[in-house]
């Protein structure tokens, strides 16, 4: 196979993130047929079709989908090479082991974390290296959830829910950051809070806890599900119900919520960043990776 150029990887991401060859050339500033030729190219040399074309536009085939992620991966690769070099020249200079980083950092995490658990190690990045700019996705961890978005390029970290097989794409790295353990939550004052309905949200409760809740004969099913966690807080302080929810959605707990330990065998969750081998070995990420763990010991 001849291997594809920055150009040709360009191309192919225009393509599945427009959704077809004029949007691409537009957002590229070539022409259409020039696009159409790229893509043609490329397929040639990979020696399969990377696009479904139809009169809607183009969508990626799995083959393509594959494509598109390590041409993202790629190519971000080329944009933070330059920042390295620096970085790592000024290191050798005297300027500290990871010398002044500089350039996008681009981070997708589950909404809880990106309240509580990001900003204070951004906090403590920016500090060391005020060159870094983060751009922060909140994503829902459902279905890929951030470990998709990394493993599809478009983020250099995420932090996720770690635990079960299966939670993280293969060829993905990752790394334990916290242990969080679950708590009732019910209104204050409440005297019995376990006849309460149950209020629950997508998110809540993954794999790696269905095993204690399938042993609580007192938890009734979900009598309503909610967006998210912080929605569900509101509603426990209604008085509408309890729920069952992890440290990191408690810190936004008003007083109107009361919060009761679960005892010695109660559900805990893994939270953890995921990234990629190449992103790994980068000095931003090092760095970042550093401070998340700082904040979370």
């Amino acid at each position: 196979m001849t291997e594809l150029a920055p150009q040709e990887l360009r191309v192919l991401v225009a393509v599945a993130e427009t959704g077809g060859f004029s949007a691409a050339a537009g957002v590229l500033g070539i022409s259409q047929s020039a696009v159409s030729h790229s893509v043609r190219g490329s397929e040639g040399k990979v020696g399969a079709v990377l696009f479904e074309r139809g009169r809607s536009g183009a969508r990626p085939t799995p083959a393509g989908e594959r494509a598109v992620a390590l041409g993202r991966r790629i190519l971000r690769l080329y944009e933070v090479l330059g920042a390295e070099a620096r970085a790592a020249g000024r290191a050798a200079a005297g300027g500290g082991a990871d010398g002044a980083l500089e350039g996008t950092l681009r981070i997708a995490a589950f909404r809880s974390a990106a309240l509580h658990l990001l900003p204070p190690a951004l906090e403590r990045l920016a500090a060391l290296h005020p060159g870094l700019r983060p751009e922060v996705r909140v994503v829902r961890e459902l279905g890929a959830g951030t470990a998709g978005e990394v493993a599809a390029g478009r983020a250099d970290l995420g932090i996720a829910t770690l635990g079960a097989p299966g939670d993280v794409p293969p060829g993905l790295l990752t790394g334990v950051l916290a242990r969080e353990a679950y708590a009732l939550v019910h209104p204050a004052g409440h005297p019995d809070p376990k006849s309460l309905p149950l209020l629950d949200w997508d998110e809540n409760c993954g794999s790696y806890t269905r095993r204690w809740w399938a042993a609580q004969d007192w938890i009734p099913a979900a009598t309503v599900k909610a967006e998210d966690d912080a929605m569900v807080l509101t509603m426990v302080g209604r008085g509408l119900g309890m729920a069952i929810m992890p440290e990191l959605s408690l810190r936004e707990a008003a007083d109107s919520v009361e919060i009761t330990d679960l005892g010695p065998q109660r559900p805990v969750r893994q939270v953890g960043y995921v990234t990629t081998a190449e992103s790994a070995s980068t000095l931003a990420i090092r760095a970042l990776i550093r401070e998340l763990r700082a904040v979370s010991a």
